[in-house]
C-alpha cells in the first residue's frame, strides 16, 4: 500500500483549520495541524513532513520567520513551503517566494484552488510523490498517455496547445503575460512572435469548447491569459 504524502498545516483559524483539513483529507493525504508557529517549527524540524502550508500572520512567530529558519536548517531546508497569505501587494508576495517559499496564495481562496496549488508544488519539487495527471474542474491532462479530457469526452490537442494547457494546469488561476507563456511553453531558446501565443490559445479555447463547455481561459486585459473559471474580462 502506497504511503500517503503528509502535509503540515500551520494556521490560528480555526474555521479555516477544520475547511482544509476536511479538503485535504478527502484528497488522499495525512495532515497535522498546528495553530501556533513556535510549535509548527518544532513539529517541522521534528517530523519532517513531505509539504508545509504556511499562514504568513502567526503568534509567536511569523510564517515568514518560520520560512526563513526552515531553509537555515539542513533538515527542513528542501521541504517545499507552500504561504497563506492576506498580503496581496506584489512586494509582499515576492518578500514570502525571496524568503524560500515555494508558491503562495492570498486569501480568500477556494479548496480547490490550494489542492491544485499542493499538487503543482509536489510535480515541482517531489515529482515521486504526485501523480502525473493534472486536473482542473472537469478538465483531465494524462502527461504519461499524452491524454486529455472533459468531462466524458476525449478532446484531442496539438503539442504547443498540450503543454499550454499542462502549463495552465499546473497554475490553476495565475496570469501568465504572453512572454511568459512562451518561455514557458516554447523555451527561451526559440523565437516564437508574441502573437503565437494568441493563435494557440485560441485553438486550445476551440478544442476545450466544442461541445459547448464554459471557457475557462481567462483573457487578462494587458496582462495575458489564466486558467480560471471567472468571467472573461
Amino acid at each position: 500500500m502506497a504511503i500517503k504524502p503528509r502535509i503540515l498545516l500551520i494556521e490560528d483559524d480555526t474555521s479555516l483549520i477544520e475547511l482544509l483539513r476536511y479538503n485535504i483529507e478527502r484528497e488522499g493525504f495525512d495532515i497535522g495541524c498546528v495553530a501556533d508557529g513556535e510549535e509548527g517549527l518544532l513539529q517541522a524540524t521534528e517530523t519532517p513532513p513531505d509539504l508545509i502550508i504556511l499562514d504568513w500572520m502567526l503568534p509567536n512567530l511569523s510564517g515568514i520567520e518560520i520560512c526563513r529558519r526552515l531553509r537555515r536548517n539542513p533538515k527542513t531546508a528542501n521541504i517545499p513551503i507552500l504561504m497563506l497569505t492576506a498580503r496581496a501587494e506584489e512586494c509582499d508576495r515576492i518578500r514570502g517566494l525571496d524568503t524560500g517559499a515555494d508558491d503562495y496564495i492570498t486569501k480568500p481562496f477556494s479548496p480547490k484552488e490550494l489542492i491544485a496549488r499542493i499538487h503543482a508544488v509536489l510535480r515541482r519539487v517531489r515529482p515521486g510523490l504526485a501523480g502525473k495527471i493534472l486536473q482542473y474542474e472537469d478538465i483531465m491532462l494524462d502527461s504519461t498517455a499524452h491524454k486529455v479530457m472533459r468531462g466524458e469526452e476525449s478532446i484531442h490537442l496539438g503539442p504547443s496547445e498540450f503543454r499550454l494547457l499542462s502549463h495552465f494546469l499546473e497554475n490553476p488561476g495565475r496570469v501568465f503575460s504572453r512572454e511568459q507563456l512562451l518561455d514557458a511553453v516554447w523555451g527561451h531558446d526559440v523565437y516564437v512572435e508574441l502573437r503565437t501565443v494568441d493563435v494557440h490559445i485560441r485553438r486550445l479555447r476551440k478544442a476545450l469548447n466544442g461541445n459547448g463547455s464554459v471557457d475557462v481561459i481567462r483573457t487578462v486585459r494587458s496582462a495575458g491569459y489564466a486558467l480560471d473559471s471567472c468571467k472573461q474580462v
